[in-house]
């Protein structure tokens, strides 16, 4: 299964607004923090994959009772991109029972914890996509319009996508291609220069 993803800056007072104009299904807010690992027999950067710990509960409002909910973690491994079009990989993902074990288990094998990224995100169906107005932390509001599809249903899957950007009033010539990790990271680049 892929998943067909794309990704632009966008206001999301303006993009609810449009959400809404549009019928737009609000399914969830959550805030995520997800731990990228480095592995010790290749570089992700260099072949273009990831490997994260994903730990996501309700959204940090200041709600102490918030703080009590339980808190799902999973396992993601992304493959490379497989088109220059959009952010589209293979991806798969499995839940966690353990995520201390799982930390453990990678710790043994040589795994790294790289980088953590750290966001808010707020999730909408609109014409069996979802849409996601993320608020990451250190670098700003961007929303995702995504749908798995598979190998022989990407190219229709992106065409929808930008459909929902368009609607969205949204410009899909903007979208942007690099992870929130590659983003975070090349902050800290010219932040180091």
């Amino acid at each position: 299964m892929y998943e067909v993803e794309v990704k632009v800056r966008a206001d999301h007072r303006l993009v609810r607004q449009r959400l809404a104009e549009l019928g737009a299904e609000r399914t969830e807010r959550v805030s995520q923090t997800d731990v990228y690992y480095d592995a010790p027999h290749r570089e992700f950067a260099e072949t273009d994959e990831a490997l994260r710990i994903r730990r996501e509960g309700g959204p940090d409002d200041g709600d102490a009772e918030a703080d009590d909910e339980p808190t799902e973690t999973r396992l993601t491994y992304k493959g490379p991109l497989v088109e220059r079009a959009s952010k589209t990989r293979e991806e798969h993902e499995t839940p966690v029972d353990d995520s201390t074990a799982l930390e453990g288990v990678l710790d043994g094998l040589g795994f790294e914890p790289a980088a953590t990224v750290e966001k808010e995100r707020e999730r909408y169906g609109l014409d069996g996509y979802t849409v996601t107005l993320d608020s990451v932390v250190g670098l700003g509001e961007f929303v995702e319009v995504e749908r798995e599809a598979e190998e022989d249903g990407i190219e229709s899957a992106r065409e929808g996508a930008y459909e929902v950007l368009r609607d969205l009033g949204l410009d899909p010539a903007d979208q942007i291609r690099t992870s929130y990790l590659g983003l975070l990271l090349a902050d800290d680049g010219d932040a180091s220069q």
